[in-house]
């Protein structure tokens, strides 16, 4: 079991350790491939791997088609769209994500925005408070979650709408559930974004919905940058002097906001969500424990193609 980390951006040294640890006790070998500039070295890399763990870096066909002997990928966080599924499925690769590893580190980022954005961006100014207000959690997962948790214990009132989860699991967690998503909009002072970028959900977020919110309104983007119509965001934003952005995902018009808005748009100078030591060493643990968890007892568990 030859296992490969190719990260551009190494792991924490901690992580790194561990990884080795969990790897090596289970018979396996460990190889580095860290702060790479040449996507070749990448592919010479992983031609003799039988698994491989990456952050963001992007496995796309032409990866698969070097990686000779790879068996299982899997990416360090909840996101995959780094992965080419299709092309792993083709070669019978197992890709695999590790979801809930960075949900608080991100969820903390979440609330953190809203507190940000609340205090005008820490201009001089009078601010507001998140405490009454309300949040609507768009997508209720593991981050979602603990967003509506976080936001509970700051005394605002919680919303959430989820299709894909049961209305008693949101409810059983003190959350009101909303019956659609334009309720959750037209309800809410703040709404976290925790959707997936999909071809149903990409430039989903635009004037109708945001054009709905309550007035003071704020929208926080931990998720993707794509889910967010770039346009209809600047119209409304132009319309709605009440409104704010604040995204951990900087759009393609970012300086174009930056400079029509001021305090009422921020975007964290890279994406920073998973970015804590603590979440770091979690997804990368993770990963080593499912590859293990593979080879010795075809666990799929957290398969996602």
């Amino acid at each position: 079991m030859r296992t490969l980390i190719a990260t551009e951006k190494p792991f924490a040294k901690e992580a790194t350790t561990g990884i080795r640890q969990i790897i090596e006790g289970a018979g396996g070998t460990l190889h580095l491939l860290e702060k790479y500039t040449d996507v070749n070295a990448f592919y010479d890399a992983v031609a003799t791997a039988d698994a491989l763990i990456v952050r963001s870096d992007k496995v796309t066909k032409a990866v698969v088609d070097a990686a000779k002997q790879l068996k299982i990928v899997v990416r360090a966080g909840a996101g995959y769209d780094n992965l080419d599924l299709a092309a792993c499925t083709a070669r019978g690769i197992v890709a695999m994500n590790t979801p809930g590893q960075n949900a608080n580190a991100v969820a903390e980022l979440a609330i953190g925005l809203m507190i940000y954005a609340a205090r005008n961006t820490f201009r001089p100014g009078t601010g507001s408070e998140l405490k009454s207000k309300k949040l609507g959690i768009h997508a209720y997962g593991n981050v979602g979650r603990l967003v509506a948790k976080l936001g509970k214990g700051f005394g605002m009132e919680v919303f959430a709408f989820d299709p894909f989860v049961p209305n008693n699991t949101i409810a059983q967690d003190g959350v009101r559930v909303c019956a659609s998503v334009e309720e959750l909009y037209g309800t809410c002072h703040y709404v976290s974004l925790h959707i997936p970028a999909t071809e149903q959900t990409k430039k989903s977020i635009g004037r109708r919905l945001l054009s709905a919110m309550p007035k003071g309104g704020c929208v926080v983007n931990t998720a993707r940058k794509e889910v967010i119509h770039e346009d209809e965001l600047a119209a409304v934003l132009h319309e709605r002097p009440d409104m704010k952005y604040m995204t951990d995902v900087a759009p393609d018009n970012h300086t174009a906001l930056q400079e029509a808005f001021g305090a009422r748009y921020f975007a964290t100078p890279k994406k920073m969500g998973a970015e804590t030591a603590e979440a770091n060493i979690n997804a990368g643990l993770a990963a080593a424990r499912q590859i293990v968890n593979f080879f010795q007892n075809e666990d799929r568990t957290f398969q996602v193609n």
